[in-house]
């Protein structure tokens, strides 16, 4: 059976002394950009990103005293200076210790913080989550005194201990609103399906909805760990003595009023910057993919 096509619609009168309709411009694909107005702007800001970073490494490995603006040739010494004679290997150690137990405690708090806020309803629900969100708009310095005197008092000055909680009770209200939220996302069905299927509520939570906040609990706790890593108030605060000092306070001693070790500086910036660099490199697949991916069946 052959059917014939309908004809187009006629085109709407046009009055007199008006102008006829202009088609609309196409928006062009894109694939049909010209590439050097994708490739110039992404190459501008990758210079202006990288020449600091260029400038560090040069500072790093090109003996002391040179002016030249290549490498060459490359040197050591500065990393070998500032991991002997300026006790680097030890602030490495504290900064490792204090970043690793501030990741776990925070990481244990939030969850068990964010599962309450996500899954159950009390009174100052409403009242707790004002709370949490306004405290992100007090500053850390604000919390040194306080903190101070209630260590203090606990004699826990010149302890990693004293930095680790004072690192966690910074982190966890983010951490916390972070986790409510992707329990949020993870639909309560699965929960009640383990129900029925004979699982109380702990393990219910530990089969079903933990594997799927896996992105969400490396984020959180990678971000925990890179702000304790790179801290500087609390460690400068609730440490003296050399042998408990973490990277950013070993780094504050490489400068003082009358010179600065350039070389050793920047040797000591970039052994501060390479495990941050490593963490953000392992968690950018999990940023990126979905944490509920997979969870419903349609």
């Amino acid at each position: 059976m052959i059917t014939k096509e309908a004809p187009a619609p006629a085109p709407a009168p046009v009055r007199a002394g008006q102008e006829p309709p202009r088609p609309a411009k196409k928006r062009p694909a894109w694939d049909e950009v010209p590439r050097w107005q994708i490739y110039l702007p992404l190459g501008i800001y990758l210079v202006f990103t990288l020449i600091p970073f260029y400038w560090i490494l040069l500072f790093a490995v090109r003996p002391a005293g040179s002016t030249s603006l290549v490498p060459w040739p490359i040197t050591f010494e500065h990393f070998e200076k500032v991991w002997t004679d300026r006790s680097f290997g030890t602030f490495f150690q504290n900064s490792v210790l204090v970043g690793v137990a501030t990741l776990v405690m925070t990481t244990l708090v939030a969850l068990a913080g964010g599962y309450a806020l996500a899954r159950f309803d009390f009174k100052v629900k409403r009242g707790f989550m004002l709370a949490l969100l306004c405290s992100q708009f007090v500053p850390g310095a604000l919390l040194l005194v306080p903190l101070f005197e209630i260590f203090a008092e606990l004699q826990m000055i010149n302890s990693l201990v004293s930095v680790i909680i004072a690192e966690t009770v910074f982190q966890l209200p983010l951490s916390m609103i972070l986790i409510s939220n992707f329990i949020k996302n993870v639909p309560y069905s699965l929960e009640e399906a383990a129900w029925v299927d004979g699982c109380g509520r702990f393990r219910a939570f530990r089969v079903v909805v933990l594997p799927l906040l896996r992105p969400g609990l490396i984020a959180v706790g990678s971000f925990a760990f890179v702000h304790s890593w790179n801290h500087f108030l609390f460690a400068l605060m609730f440490l003296n003595n050399q042998d408990k000092q973490t990277i950013p306070v070993g780094l504050n001693t490489l400068m003082s009023a009358d010179s600065v070790d350039l070389g050793a500086l920047a040797a000591g910036g970039i052994i501060a910057a390479v495990p941050v660099v490593i963490v953000f490199a392992f968690i950018q697949k999990w940023l990126i993919t979905g944490f509920s991916a997979g969870a419903v069946k349609g």
